[in-house]
């Protein structure tokens, strides 16, 4: 009981999204430029950053990995260093705020899976070895995450995917996670899903593989993905969705205090208008520092996109605490008051004593009850409402003394008695 209410220090940051240039600033890296967002990232008071290089820049040809890019990714984490922060680095890129961004040795006339053909994870496992090579002298290198939602690549609703078997996909992040840890041992290695591998029917990433595998949880957080709509964006369910994800994914690890890193956040415009971002920054924040083992919070993004770029969805232009000026917006302001408390006062959650059951089996081929609008979200979000404080136990745990000891879990309730 003492390891979950001991204070602890959060880690706050933010995904970086150049000012100038957006994820294409790899083509003409101006390291100035990036040394001025940086400054103003650090004056936010935040700890790290989460980097992106563009996978088909990086290694253009299957046996090419450009040494000039991975020296100026080291300039890049060298310069956050100097100012403070620490570096995480995401490796196949992959996807990125609706574009995907896919080698030539990948596509069309040399079209294979991304996840089974042989040579092409030889190629991925490759790349990622260099990258955490090239970086694993740097103190501040925090480590690699196989790649930015690269589950959506697996099926619906990309509209051309590389169809796998869960089976599949465990086999590819091993292999991968492995070339990571190859090229810098101890640092800290995971892999990012979205939502679809918690909410979605038969998606071949599963809640199991986000739990079990690699050094920590990954958990990304939109609200638009039906959460906003259904509930609105003052609703307790719309602010307390981040936290519903971590004590979701607390659900499905194997260790009791495995960490959960929300690794992507954000207030995006319509579901919340841009005058309640600051509100929303505040309640989403506050909640999920309200749950146990808790990684960090990683806000997403730092700058907005430049609006002379085509093409992006409409929210995707919105989401910086910076506007592409360097001006600090309201998320911004409300976030940095957040951490300077958070770092003045460390987070001291209390167990959460309740917990919620899931009856799911371990492949949850049918985890939609799961997602905004299933029985579950909105019996947990029900509960939520009132007051309570549910943590999420799967069935075949709900009987384990020793599981729900180690949470600090004295009582449980159903769907059904949640929803009387």
């Amino acid at each position: 009981m003492d390891s979950i209410t001991t204070a602890r220090q959060v880690r706050f940051g933010v995904n970086y999204t150049p000012s100038r240039g957006w994820f294409h600033h790899w083509l003409d890296f101006d390291l100035d430029s990036v040394r001025a967002d940086l400054d103003a990232i650090a004056g936010l008071g935040l700890d790290h950053l989460r980097v992106f290089p563009l996978w088909p820049l990086f290694q253009p040809n299957r046996t090419l990995i450009r040494p000039r890019a991975l020296e100026q990714l080291g300039e890049l984490v060298d310069a956050a260093g100097e100012r403070g922060l620490a570096v995480a680095v995401d490796g196949l890129q992959g996807h990125l705020s609706s574009f995907d961004f896919l080698p030539a040795w990948t596509q069309t006339w040399h079209r294979r899976s991304l996840f089974t053909d042989p040579e092409v994870v030889d190629g991925q496992a490759a790349y990622l070895w260099a990258l955490g090579a090239a970086l694993a002298d740097r103190p501040n290198f925090l480590g690699l995450t196989i790649g930015n939602e690269f589950n959506q690549f697996s099926g619906e609703p990309h509209p051309d995917p590389d169809r796998i078997t869960p089976g599949q996909a465990a086999d590819w992040l091993h292999r991968l996670l492995a070339a990571c840890e190859s090229g810098a041992p101890g640092r800290l290695h995971l892999h990012a899903a979205y939502d679809a591998a918690w909410y979605q029917d038969d998606h071949p990433f599963t809640p199991a593989h986000a739990a079990t595998i690699g050094a920590v949880t990954a958990v990304h957080s939109w609200v638009f993905n039906g959460t906003a709509q259904r509930h609105g964006p003052y609703a307790t369910a719309t602010a307390q969705h981040a936290a519903y994800l971590v004590e979701l994914a607390k659900a499905w690890a194997v260790d009791p205090h495995r960490q959960v890193w929300l690794q992507e956040v954000g207030a995006p415009a319509p579901h919340i208008a841009p005058e309640d971002a600051g509100r929303f920054t505040e309640a989403t924040v506050a909640a999920v520092l309200d749950c146990p083992d808790l990684w960090g919070v990683t806000w997403w993004c730092s700058h907005d996109v430049d609006r002379a770029l085509a093409d992006f969805p409409e929210l995707e232009y919105g989401l910086g605490l910076f506007t592409n000026e360097g001006r600090v917006k309201p998320a911004g302001r409300v976030l940095a008051e957040l951490v300077a408390a958070a770092r003045a006062e460390p987070p001291r959650p209390r167990p959460r004593a309740v917990a919620l059951v899931l009856d799911l089996p371990a492949e949850a081929s049918k985890r939609s009850v799961t997602a905004p609008g299933g029985a579950f979200f909105e019996a947990f979000m029900d509960l939520a409402a009132t007051g309570e404080r549910p943590a999420v136990v799967l069935a075949d745990r709900a009987s384990d003394r020793d599981h729900l000891g180690a949470r600090g879990i004295t009582d449980l309730i159903t769907v059904d008695t949640a929803h009387r």
